[in-house]
């Protein structure tokens, strides 16, 4: 069969229409396309069509005529991993997200927590993937070699390894940003998928229409060669079937370039649920094409191998460029899994392999040598796949390369089961059950394949391999099996280490990271730059410091313990991202180390895992779900509590800081939260941090803020103790009495004026009778002007009354104002038994009970601590009370001693009594024993207010006199002042 074509018009056509695909990505990458058409996520869906490589063009068509409508087992097999994406796909996006591993290699060092497991993961994977390779570099060598009849295929194949290096490195190693998301990738890849499915369709549309004549002269032809038709229906062996799907569902997410495009590039969830269907439905289209094709090479009888038919289609007219649209079809799907493949296996060499043997110093730009070097193994990676073709002789079909590469692939399903649903599995397992399926592997696949064997026998058994036609179904069982049964054997008799638990406990889907809230070594960002240059070099620690905190938009000056342990996370994760796990983590431990004697607050991160519960609770379904929800319900309660209420840990930590305490105390819970808490500001740092310290659980304080209106706070604190989850510490409650307060001070002075205006009369009357003095003196003086002895007398006399006057009205106009928030007085020393001189004076101002005798027996070097005007107002209740209790001639007496740093003050009267019933009412509001009109009920009330505020109690014992049955005794407590702290400041009258 002869074509029309020359190499350069077949050359030309194919690098430019790898330029057309180099352009989409540039002007991805230039913004020249709109956002929203770049971040569509159908454009992410389509890239996912990278899945259908050559083989999709060449190899299926083979397949097809091998296995009928096996074929199929290609598309139905990665399209069922996409239908498991809930239990497969977005469990592992959750681990490589949250953790930025970017291969398959990086997923397994980090659950099993070992360098090496990575290493191996990466060897055994590029072996896996060089038959892959080897494919895509036949089957476009091929396909020029078929249209030009020019050069020899092993030149062709050198020359398109030449050209796709070129073109890996300017898609995926151009810049320095390694570690960035390669938008502009995913574009072009998504152009070529869909470059893919238009020229199959138009192949398929040729076919059917003008080889065929359309759906009825397919029939016709399908009705006369009913023998091909039945060839086609010949199903597979059920065993041979089931094993085949299990080849392709490994390799949708095994395979690293689809492990790349899937978890890696990927740029939400929701995606994924989109390409549960989307997916299946775009590989349904592309292998509509397949049966016609091979009908139609054998309606024209193309003398071309099954899987080049597309390339002989309509080559005896005028319609050769069918060849070349199929041609393009092949070089679109090989180009872009060439470069995936490539860049996914060249980043995971780097990092498994180059840099466990050698890192760049500190003296180094990083950057600059790992993308260097990440051009270099790209390189490599394709030469070495070439000369893996040229061992191959091109001796073997496109299928027996790709089963071949995909049952090596499949080795890591157990893997990859493992890391999601098997907790204790450990690295010893799976390094002895990779081994050995491998094993299997390249003894009964790859070793035939090399050297064409027809068969092979494994040594020590009588298994056998046949290479060939159904060869690869033995193979991929018995080391599919092998692999599985040693792995699970060995993992059941070998304990996971620590390391291994906390990895599993990372990646399980049913459990949740828990880590501890150490402290750091590191306490600044200054401090996070210095640790990271010794190993990475200042300008690069900069940057991934910068970077980090951008990433959590957290700023430099924040030095909250858990805002750094998230930094730390951050940069551990960005680390891992550019340079793989192993070698993060150990930078990381290294140089930003947690403290020595952090195990002596060793409890969870309550941050950290209830952020963890808020990104995974979509996931959660049953009893996990409602668990959740009980507890965002109590969260909740806690956060719009009207009380403040603010959580520490055993280390002082602020864990909870709910909107109310935020709304009290102006500070926002996202600048507080996480930080100790000596970090507050004046004046709640001494406020709550001496109520922290004390011992004791309750605490009235008033408190003076930038000279503004003082405020109250009840504060109240209990201790939190979980042996269970460790999340030990207490929690303080702040209670704002302010407006309680004020009203409480309202009615005190609404108390006194009521006094007040119950002593009217009686003022009138002690005023009147000095005024009347003085009037009569000041007659008489015109009469004894000749004396003046006896005017001097009088004057005297003139001078005391007037001062009688003037203190009875000084004592009014105090007793009136005291109380008023302006002009609070401070508390101050002063002596008892004149505090209680000066209430008996103003009691004596009413006209009520002149003959109530008031007997004061306090010392007068008794010195209490107090406001003189409110304890007035207390003595004021009492001997008002006491007197409205007794009978005429009665006495009311006052004591005052000292017991343990105590002022014991009595107030005891002989009259009816307080009944017993009615002793546990007599301090609450408005309960009074007078009769209605006689009282307010708001003295008792206000004298106990008044004495707690003191610091003080009251007692109330009636009857006085157990004989009598008559008499009521008040005795109330203050803190005494001691005579050796005395000054002249002690209040007197």
């Amino acid at each position: 069969m002869s074509f029309s074509f020359s190499l350069g018009q077949v050359s030309a056509i194919g690098v430019g229409y790898l330029l057309l695909l180099f352009a989409a990505a540039y002007a991805t990458e230039r913004r020249w396309l709109p956002r929203k058409i770049t971040r569509h996520p159908l454009v992410y869906v389509l890239s996912l069509g990278v899945y259908a490589s050559a083989w999709a063009v060449y190899g299926s068509v083979g397949l097809a005529n091998q296995y009928g409508y096996g074929f199929l087992s290609y598309y139905l097999g990665v399209a069922g991993a996409f239908v498991l994406a809930p239990v497969l796909l977005v469990p592992i996006l959750r681990i490589t997200r949250t953790y930025q591993l970017s291969s398959l290699a990086d997923l397994f060092a980090f659950r099993f927590r070992s360098r090496w497991i990575g290493s191996l993961v990466t060897v055994l994977m590029l072996m896996g993937a060089l038959p892959l390779l080897a494919l895509q570099i036949q089957a476009v060598a091929d396909s020029i070699y078929i249209l030009t009849n020019e050069a020899s295929p092993h030149t062709l194949a050198l020359g398109f390894c030449m050209v796709m290096t070129s073109f890996a490195i300017l898609f995926g190693a151009r810049h320095t940003s390694l570690r960035e998301k390669h938008e502009s990738l995913v574009v072009a890849i998504a152009f070529e998928s869909i470059i893919k499915l238009v020229l199959m369709l138009a192949i398929g549309a040729y076919i059917l229409f003008e080889v065929f004549g359309g759906f009825q002269g397919l029939d016709i032809w399908l009705t006369a060669h009913s023998d091909q038709l039945q060839a086609l229906q010949k199903p597979l062996e059920a065993g041979q079937w089931r094993t085949m799907l299990l080849l392709f569902f490994a390799a949708a997410v095994a395979m690293p370039h689809m492990f790349h495009i899937i978890f890696t590039e990927n740029q939400s969830t929701d995606v994924l649920f989109r390409s549960s269907w989307a997916v299946p439905l775009y590989l349904l289209l592309l292998s509509l094409p397949v049966p016609l094709i091979l009908w139609a090479g054998m309606a024209e009888g193309t003398p071309l191998k099954a899987e080049y038919t597309v390339l002989g289609v309509g080559a005896g007219g005028a319609e050769n460029w069918i060849g070349i649209l199929a041609f393009i079809a092949g070089l679109s799907a090989a180009s872009g899994t060439i470069i995936l493949v490539t860049l996914a296996l060249a980043a995971m060499t780097l990092n498994h392999l180059v840099l466990p043997v050698y890192q760049p110093g500190a003296k180094f730009d990083i950057y600059n040598w790992l993308l260097w070097f990440r051009r270099l193994l790209i390189g490599l990676i394709i030469l070495a796949a070439y000369l893996f073709y040229r061992t191959l002789g091109v001796k073997h079909d496109l299928a027996s390369l790709g089963l071949t590469s995909f049952i090596g692939i499949l080795q890591f399903l157990p893997g990859i089961l493992a890391v999601l649903y098997w907790p204790t599995a450990n690295r010893i397992g799976l390094v002895a059950g990779l081994c050995a399926g491998i094993g299997i592997w390249i003894f009964g696949q790859v070793v035939p394949l090399l050297y064409n064997l027809e068969q092979v026998t494994l040594p020590a058994t009588n298994l056998v391999f046949h290479s060939g036609g159904d060869g690869w179904y033995d193979v991929a069982l018995a080391s599919i099996i092998i692999n599985i049964v040693v792995f699970i054997f060995t993992s059941l008799f070998l304990q996971p280490s620590d390391e291994e638990k906390a990895g599993a406990s990372s990646c399980s889907v049913d459990a949740l990271s828990r880590p501890h809230r150490l402290q750091l070594a590191a306490r600044t960002c200054e401090d996070f730059i210095s640790f990271l240059a010794i190993p990475l070099g200042k300008m690069t620690a900069e940057r991934e410091v910068r970077n980090a905190l951008r990433d959590l938009e957290l700023t430099p000056t924040d030095g909250r313990p858990y805002a750094l342990r998230r930094l730390r996370d951050r940069i551990q994760a960005n680390l891992s991202g550019l340079m793989g796990p192993a070698i993060a983590q150990e930078i990381v431990d290294q140089h930003l180390p947690y403290q020595a004697n952090a195990n002596s607050h060793n409890s969870e991160d309550i941050h950290f895992v209830e952020t963890r519960l808020e990104n995974y609770r979509y996931q959660l379904t049953g009893l996990a779900k409602e668990l959740d929800s009980l507890r965002r319900y109590h969260r909740q309660t806690l956060q719009y509590l009207p009380i403040g209420v603010c959580s520490l840990g055993n280390d002082f930590e602020i864990l909870m800081w709910n909107n109310a305490m935020a709304e009290l105390t102006g500070i926002p819970m996202k600048d507080v939260v996480g930080s100790r808490f000596d970090s507050l500001p004046e004046p709640w740092k001494g406020l709550l941090g001496e109520f922290v310290s004390s011992q004791t659980p309750h605490l009235f304080q008033k408190l003076q803020q930038n000279n503004s209106k003082p405020r109250w706070f009840s504060l109240h604190k209990a201790h939190i103790e979980e042996p269970l989850s460790h999340m030990g510490g207490s929690v303080i409650l702040l209670e704002d009495h302010t407006e309680t307060q004020e009203l409480e001070e309202e009615l005190v002075h609404s108390e006194r004026l009521a006094s007040i205006g119950r002593l009217a009369a009686g003022v009138a009357h002690e005023i009147g009778n000095p005024i009347t003095g003085i009037s009569s003196l000041v007659q008489n003086l015109k009469y004894e002007t000749d004396n003046p002895e006896v005017i001097a007398e009088t004057a005297e006399q003139i001078l005391q009354l007037t001062k009688r006057v003037t203190r009875i009205v000084h004592s009014l106009v105090s007793f009136a104002h005291a109380g008023q928030h302006a002009n609070q007085a401070a508390q101050e020393p002063l002596v008892i038994g004149h505090a209680v001189d000066e209430a008996i004076n103003l009691i004596s101002l009413s006209s009520k009970g002149k003959d109530i005798e008031f007997s004061n027996l306090c010392p007068n070097d008794l010195y209490v601590i107090g406001d003189v005007q409110k304890l007035i107002q207390v003595f004021v209740n009492l001997l008002g009370n006491a007197r409205d209790a007794s009978d005429a001639g009665d006495s009311v007496t006052i004591t005052a001693t000292i017991q343990d740093n105590t002022v014991r003050v009595s107030v005891t009267d002989r009259g009816c009594g307080i009944p017993e019933e009615q002793l546990e009412h007599i301090f609450e509001p408005f309960f009074t024993t007078k009769d209605p009109g006689e009282g307010t009920g708001l003295g008792l009330a206000l004298v106990y207010s008044i004495i707690e505020e003191h610091y003080g109690h009251i007692q109330i014992s009636s009857p006085a006199d157990r004989m009598q049955g008559r008499g009521t005794e008040v005795t109330i407590t203050l803190p005494l002042y001691h005579a050796e702290a005395k000054s002249e400041s002690a209040w007197k009258y």
